[in-house]
């Protein structure tokens, strides 16, 4: 997979060639690159921001600058003489997805993770102060290429960077070989169309500072192991995020499945869970 990140501080990506993620660079996984905004600027002061029209506090990323950056990076030109550059992308399978970092658009979720981790070429626009300019995405987008914006949760940061490292990290991890055993993402939070939230893990020693291990997890029967975990992860999910189990499809629960939800106050006779009244 390729990356590229466009950020007025790309330095602050140097964590990416640690742990995992600059292993998957050595074995080649992935290519990440990144770029300085300012280098597509022709002003002595590198500005890459002006005053927002209609007035207001702070300040907004000029387009006339992210658009010399994302013409090239893209191989797009202004003139309309990409269709060929276009031609080739899609022929080789390797259409890039635009993705800004941006509070007011949607909810990034592991289901955009497990999507994104089957594109060829990412990149990603790491907005600032006020953030960027509207008709950048609207642009590109006109332009055929995908174009994202996503919101990692309901807080604002001082720039992109933060959410596109946290999003990167959801995406390449799910890349076949990236992690050491993939059977650990298969019971994650989150992971597959039932999602749950995961049971609590332990590791030895089985008693510490007077808090025991569950017994079962210490019994060998791996059956029980198995329905213990699933039951737990029912029921922190019902107590943290009930709105995971309304999502549930009640066809493809078993016996075990429903009387633990019924016990919980569940109702799993329709199409889809229901609080009980």
């Amino acid at each position: 997979m390729r990356i590229d990140i466009v950020s007025v501080f790309p330095e602050y990506f140097d964590v990416m060639n640690l742990s995992l993620m600059g292993k998957a660079q050595e074995k080649g996984l992935l290519s990440i690159a990144t770029h300085n905004l300012r280098d597509w600027t022709h002003d002595v002061h590198h500005s890459v921001d002006d005053t927002p029209v209609g007035g207001g506090a702070g300040m907004v990323m000029k387009p006339v600058v992210w658009a010399e950056c994302l013409d090239e990076l893209l191989g797009l030109t202004e003139d309309g003489d990409d269709a060929q550059a276009s031609q080739d992308r899609a022929s080789q399978d390797r259409a890039p997805v635009l993705i800004f970092p941006n509070p007011s658009a949607p909810l990034f979720t592991q289901r955009d993770a497990t999507e994104l981790s089957h594109a060829d070429h990412l990149l990603f626009g790491c907005g600032r102060y006020e953030g960027y300019d509207a008709r950048i995405p609207e642009y590109y987008r006109s332009r055929g290429v995908d174009v994202r914006e996503y919101s990692i949760g309901d807080y604002v940061l001082n720039g992109g960077e933060v959410a596109t490292s946290v999003m990167l990290e959801a995406i390449t991890r799910l890349i076949p070989g990236f992690m050491g055993n993939a059977d650990s993402i298969v019971e994650e939070s989150y992971t597959g169309a039932n999602a749950l939230l995961e049971h609590r893990q332990y590791t030895k020693p089985a008693e510490w500072r007077g808090i025991r291990v569950p017994d079962v997890l210490l019994s060998g029967d791996h059956g029980k192991v198995d329905r213990f975990r699933r039951d737990e992860a029912l029921a922190r999910t019902d107590e943290i995020r009930p709105d995971l189990i309304e999502r549930l499809d009640c066809k493809t629960l078993d016996k075990a499945d429903r009387k633990t939800l019924m016990a919980l106050g569940w109702e799993v006779s329709a199409a889809h869970p229901r609080r009980m009244k």
